[in-house]
This record gives structure tokens, sequence and C-alpha cells, in this order.
């Protein structure tokens, strides 16, 4: 069968509401891990967030949470050099991945980061979904295809989020949702469904809330 990627739409109200009522219960940082043996008790259910550096990670963090400067963001490529975890209420883990595909970075450095991200998808048995985030100026590029295969690798299922809608044009966002729907139907871990989102407008911010908190 082929899977057509349809936009995810807005969720009825209870979903809404319970992923309203998550988000709306503290979020704390919990640490920063630079090792596998550093990671936390994997002691409840977790959803990581991954992608391109300056693809708007922080900012749709902090739009989900709430918080203004939970997750830091930054205009240098690279900065995030840890798995962030941060605590969702008291049970679940919300985990900020590094960003990949920096310029700016060491080969030794990047090399190392990848080393980790490989270890944490294939070792946390607690991991429901990743969030693969692409921005919707530009689509899936190359750096993410790597990303989106290494996770179909990993056998952990992932969730395109498709960041930034506000800064396009009608045509180019509807030409760069197909694009991304094309991209997906190589990955057979990619879960049938896209979310659009922009952190500035707030769009898909509920929808994306209510996933989360649906998740078992």
């Amino acid at each position: 069968m082929s899977l057509t990627f349809p936009l995810a739409e807005e969720p009825e109200f209870d979903p809404k509401e319970k992923g309203r009522l998550l988000f709306a219960g503290p979020v704390d940082f919990l640490k920063g891990v630079v090792a596998m043996v550093h990671m936390p008790p994997a002691d409840r259910l977790e959803v990581c967030f991954a992608g391109r550096s300056n693809v708007g990670k922080s900012s749709l963090i902090n739009a989900l949470t709430g918080r203004k400067n939970l997750a830091r963001a930054s205009n240098t490529p690279g900065r995030t050099q840890e798995i962030n975890f941060f605590t969702l209420g008291e049970e679940r883990y919300l985990v900020d991945l590094p960003g990949y595909g920096y310029a700016e970075a060491p080969v030794a450095v990047v090399a190392k980061w990848q080393a980790l991200l490989k270890q944490y998808l294939a070792g946390r048995q607690t991991l429901r979904r990743a969030f693969v985030l692409i921005d919707t100026r530009h689509g899936v590029k190359d750096v993410d295809e790597e990303i989106l295969t290494l996770l179909d690798k990993s056998a952990v299922t992932f969730q395109v989020v498709m960041t930034k809608a506000d800064k396009v044009n009608a045509a180019t966002r509807e030409a760069n949702i197909a694009q991304v729907q094309a991209a997906l139907k190589k990955h057979p871990a990619a879960y049938p469904e896209i979310v659009l989102t922009s952190s500035e407008k707030g769009e898909g911010i509920e929808t994306l809330r209510a996933i989360i908190a649906g998740l078992e």
C-alpha cells in the first residue's frame, strides 16, 4: 500500500485537552548527556526531537512547553552538543538531540555526536517516537536522509514535524510538503502523518502536544 503521509488534523477536544494538561504541568531540565553511561534510568516513556541545525528545534520545544528559555535557541549551528533530557510531568521524558548538518563543527566532534546518537537510538527501549524536524522552507535535504535512514535501521518510529510553516508562501509550502511526502515513502520507520508547525504563530502546537500525550 502506498502511504500518502497526510497532514495531521487538529485533534478532538479530549486528546487536545490531554495534551494541554500534560504540557501545562511541570517541565524541567534534568541533565545533558555526552555518554550512554550518564543516561537517566529508562523508567518512563520518552520522545525525542531531532533536526538539522537551525531548523527551529529549540523554538519548537519552547513553544510546546510554553516556556521561553527551556531549550536554548542559538544562531550558531551545532551549539547543542549533548543529549538534553527534560522531565515532562512524572511519566515522560522529552529529549533534545544534538543538531546535525553543521559545517562549522570539527570532524572528530561530529563523529563523536553521531556515535552517541546511534547508541541512543538503538539502546533506549522506552523511546516511543522520534520527531524529525524538517524546515518547510527547504524540505528534506541529503543530511536529513542520513538521520531518517539511521532511524529505519534502529527500528525507531519517527514522525516528521515541518517547522517555520509561516515563513513561506502557500505555493512553496505545498511544493515542499509534496517533496517531503515523496521522500518519506522510502522510509519504513516513518509514521504516516506529518505535523505542520509554526512556533511563532502557534500552528500545529496543540496537535503535537496531543500526539505526545496520546503515546503509550
